[in-house]
Order: C-alpha cells, then structure tokens, then sequence
C-alpha cells in the first residue's frame, strides 16, 4: 500500500510564503516523478510544478519564479515553496507520484488548502 502524505498548508497574507511537503511511503521500488497539482473552487484541478528523477523541474507559466520544487531521492519526498503568494493561488493543493511498486502507477495524496488572504 502506497500513501502519498501532505502537509504544509495554511493561510498566509498575499506576497508571503508557504512550504508544502509529500512524503511517500510504502511498498516503493522507485519513483518517476513526484509533483503538485491544485484546484481552485470552481476551476478544474491544473498541473503546478513536477520533477522527474534525473530531470529538470517544470512549473505552470502562473508559478514560474515563484514557486521551486524540489525532491529527496533518498527520502521520498517532495517539497515546494511558495513565494510571492496571491489570492489567485488559494487552492487545495495535491501531491502526485507516478512510481513503481509491482506495476507503474500514478497516486495522489490527500489534499491541503491553502488560502492566500488579508
């Protein structure tokens, strides 16, 4: 059983900071890739920022020089820190792995709000 684990979520005033954290556990073999999505209410849930093992980060156009992802091989994870944060940015966001067990598989974690609000 694979649990992908958020934390780091919170409310913060417009132009502060946040760092979100995933942690994988279970019955890994290795992982592909670790990310983040996020959904704001009323929009579909959309790509933020990912990295692949041995690759380059890729982040939205909304992110970019903002955001920074980064990931412990070693330990599963993936973080993210957010800079300069906007009431456009309040969301629920969401961890994403695709890695291998027996078979290659995609999981999500759980969700954490955040709200970027005066």
């Amino acid at each position: 059983q694979v649990q992908l684990v958020e934390s780091g979520g919170g409310l913060v005033q417009p132009g502060g900071s946040l760092r979100l954290s995933c942690a994988a556990s279970g019955n890994i073999s290795s992982i592909n890739a670790m990310g983040w999505y996020r959904q704001a209410p009323g929009k579909q849930r959309e790509f933020v920022a990912a990295v692949r093992y041995g690759g380059k980060p890729n982040y939205a156009d909304s992110v970019k020089g903002r955001f920074t992802i980064s990931r412990d091989t070693a330990k599963n994870t993936v973080s993210l820190q957010m800079n300069r944060l906007n009431p456009d940015d309040t969301a629920v966001y969401w961890c994403n792995a695709h890695l291998w067990t027996s078979v290659l598989r995609e999981y999500w974690g759980q969700g954490t709000q955040v709200t970027v609000s005066s």
